[in-house]
């Protein structure tokens, strides 16, 4: 199902959308749904201590066409945000330990956990906004999830929001892997971390999508100093 869903991201350019594309979540295991169902007497496990939860440094470099034990997962734990309603962070670093990306920086993913669904929108809503800043960007929705993609020079970017929780794949430059680009690459990532994250939280995401932010027309990747600088330290 990823595969499809990839081959199908292939085919589009990063343009400015008006309306998101809509991608399905793929079907994942039975016990999986029913840990990320919300009943009575649910609570909220929070938010893993160990970014392998989510996605596993040998998984990830299988993903991404490199031999198992090639790739190593830093996880730091961040700090609550009362100012805008953040409760929890886990940021997860991803770096080659062997051949031409050996010490190199693969992939970022942040999680960041809100009080609510509206505080999580509220802050993806300025994030989002910000990244856009001058970059070529699409809107996508990836079941109850919405995400945006920017691509730039330097760097690829998905900032999703689902329920209460926001995550931002931050993936470097870097040349087509097995015939994935980036953003190609991003999806695929976000649909796998994706059930992990919403198994954690006290109830379902609802299926609603928060409105996307303003699309800008691409630049030359320049941005401007401003609200980036504010949404960069809540990334």
């Amino acid at each position: 199902m990823i595969a499809v869903l990839a081959a199908a991201l292939s085919g589009c350019g990063l343009v400015n959308a008006q309306e998101p594309e809509r991608l399905p979540v793929p079907t994942f295991s039975e016990s999986s749904s029913a840990t990320a169902s919300a009943g009575d007497g649910v609570v909220d496990e929070g938010l893993p201590d160990d970014c392998a939860t989510l996605l596993s440094a040998d998984d990830f470099a299988a993903l991404g066409a490199q031999p198992v034990g090639s790739v190593t997962l830093r996880t730091v734990r961040g700090i609550p945000e009362p100012s805008v309603n953040r409760t929890e962070r886990v940021a997860c670093s991803y770096s080659g330990t062997a051949g031409p990306a050996k010490a190199r920086k693969l992939l970022d993913l942040n999680v960041g956990r809100y009080t609510d669904a509206t505080a999580a929108s509220k802050q993806w809503t300025l994030n989002t906004a910000a990244e856009r800043d001058g970059s070529p960007s699409r809107d996508l929705v990836l079941g109850s999830a919405s995400a945006v993609l920017i691509e730039r020079r330097t760097e690829s970017v998905l900032a999703v929001v689902y329920g209460i929780d926001t995550l931002t794949f931050i993936l470097p430059a870097q040349e087509p892997v097995a015939g994935k680009a980036p953003g190609d690459r991003l999806v695929d990532l976000a649909l796998r971390v994706l059930p992990k994250v919403g198994a954690t939280q006290p109830a379902p995401p609802p299926v609603t999508t928060p409105p996307p932010g303003p699309a800008i027309p691409a630049s030359d990747g320049t941005r401007a100093p401003g609200p980036s600088a504010v949404a960069a330290e809540n990334r």
